[in-house]
């Protein structure tokens, strides 16, 4: 799947969680960041950025963030794209 199909697979109301990438690149193997999970309730764009605006289940986490490290989680598991 090409990386603009990728980001066109986040859409509001999708279920979404930190990608293994991301979450790899940032060293963030453990804690709460990895089993956070939250539902997109609007998208910004930034430029030719597109950010998130998610309700997250853990209120820590940040409200807005690029749907570039955003994976989307199914009945089936979470959605990785290479």
């Amino acid at each position: 799947m090409s990386w603009k199909n990728r980001l066109n697979e986040i859409a509001i109301g999708d279920k979404v969680c930190y990608s293994r990438t991301f979450l790899q690149s940032t060293g963030q193997l453990t804690g709460d960041v990895p089993f956070a999970r939250g539902i997109v309730t609007a998208m910004e764009p930034l430029g030719e950025t597109k950010l998130a605006v998610i309700e997250w289940d853990n209120p820590d986490m940040p409200e807005r963030v690029n749907i570039a490290n955003l994976s989307k989680v199914t009945q089936k598991g979470i959605s990785e794209f290479p």
